[in-house]
């Protein structure tokens, strides 16, 4: 996941992802998680442990998951969770196939409304596909009722391929194929 984790042009700027780090940007990222646009969504408002519970299930976990911050022009901007779909529990709700890799976006609210989420979508869909000959998809799932995020998605060039019913919502199959597969 990400093997090359360099600078990625868009429209708006250069995009960088970098690892989370904690205690560094747990502030950050708890005031983001408390905003009430990102926890209709992410339902982790709270305080700063239960953000710090949440990253860290990935940071001390087998690297399936791996969060990051998007800085666009040095900014933090979005944080996205890159994982593997195929190892996830999402695996049993869709057709999945090896090294399907997955992708969570949260825009910073300051960022919200400028544009960005597709731009950021398809440089890191980009990067995703170049950097990991075995993935030939990368794919997400919104709640349906996010109609923000799905446009976002569907500008990036993914497709949304069905509805599925998670648990803790119902949610739009979104995928984005190499071009080659």
């Amino acid at each position: 996941m990400l093997t090359a984790p360099g600078p990625m042009a868009t429209p708006a700027g250069e995009l960088v992802l970098r690892p989370v780090a904690l205690p560094a940007d747990l502030d950050l990222l708890t005031g983001w998680m408390n905003d009430p646009g990102t926890d209709r969504w992410w339902e982790l408002a709270g305080p700063p442990e239960t953000t710090a519970a949440h990253l860290a299930a990935q940071l001390d976990g087998d690297g399936r998951s791996r969060p990051v911050l998007a800085l666009l022009a040095g900014e933090p901007t979005g944080y996205f969770e890159i994982y593997r779909a195929d190892l996830d529990p999402l695996a049993a709700h869709y057709p999945a196939r090896p090294h399907d890799l997955g992708l969570h976006l949260l825009l910073a609210p300051a960022a919200r409304g400028r544009g960005l989420a597709a731009p950021f979508l398809d440089a890191i869909a980009a990067r995703l596909l170049r950097d990991d000959p075995r993935c030939t998809r990368v794919l997400a799932e919104p709640d349906v009722r996010n109609t923000p995020s799905l446009r976002a998605f569907a500008r990036a060039g993914f497709t949304r391929t069905t509805d599925l019913d998670l648990p803790d919502k119902r949610a739009a199959l979104m995928i984005r194929r190499r071009a080659d597969a």
